[in-house]
């Protein structure tokens, strides 16, 4: 849970925070969230993905002490590891904290790493969801790099929102479409994931990452073939979103 504070519900916050900061743009946001003693102690949360690197490369440029934490699942392409390493260091980060699933838990629950073969939400629950509830204990917020255009339960997403642990949920990248951040990794000569040359266009775990085909959802290739379309570490009304 967030630290003790005296601050309102979260709800109620996100909605003030909403309406305050409604026809601000992302870096503005991302500054806001940063210092509005409505929002709390902040981390920002990546997956050092296809489109990570233009979150991190706005928070570099407002204060590069802000907590990153980055789950590193242990099933994770290399490349993505690789990539992690070289954009930590190309914008100077000085807080990214590598947050790994329970070593006992894994031994218990999925010994022999075929989890996600039979139960792919028992398996992010495990190396996922658990260890970030950890890495956020005593924060207030977390900052996302959703958008609204990547469909689901994402195209009503708002700049600040309710978690169901009670945190504010920060997306300043809420409103953007996929030409704002190709323009931006563009203008900015931002080094992009390797495996995007590949096809990846959405990458997470390994095993459950496939490449994505002309015409498709840039999601498609996310547990391809099940009826799963996030991880589970994104709520709402206290459960996980599934679509």
């Amino acid at each position: 849970m967030p630290l003790e504070s005296p601050l309102a519900p979260a709800a109620e916050r996100a909605a003030e925070l909403n309406a305050r900061y409604a026809h601000h743009g992302a870096v503005a946001v991302l500054r806001h969230a940063l210092t509005d003693p409505q929002v709390g102690a902040s981390a920002l949360v990546s997956s050092f993905g296809a489109e990570s690197v233009v979150l991190l490369h706005m928070l570099s440029r407002i204060d590069r002490s802000v907590p990153v934490i980055f789950l590193d699942t242990e099933m994770l392409f290399p490349e993505t590891l690789d990539y992690q390493r070289d954009v930590a260091a190309r914008l100077e980060l000085t807080d990214v904290r590598r947050v790994r699933p329970d070593r006992a838990q894994v031994l218990t629950r999925d010994s022999d790493g075929v989890l996600h073969r039979s139960d792919p939400d028992a398996c992010c629950t495990l190396r996922k969801t658990e260890p970030l509830e950890r890495a956020l204990k005593g924060f207030d917020a977390w900052i996302t790099g959703r958008k609204r255009f990547q469909g689901g339960a994402r195209t009503a997403m708002e700049f600040f929102e309710a978690d169901a642990d009670g945190r504010i949920k920060v997306n300043p990248l809420a409103h953007w479409d996929k030409a704002d951040v190709q323009d931006y990794m563009l203008n900015n000569r931002l080094p992009r994931h390797p495996l995007t040359r590949d096809g990846f266009a959405s990458i997470g775990c390994a095993p459950c990452t496939s490449r994505v085909k002309p015409g498709e959802d840039e999601r498609a290739g996310r547990w391809r073939g099940l009826d799963k379309v996030e991880c589970g570490i994104h709520f709402e009304n206290g459960r996980a979103v599934r679509g």
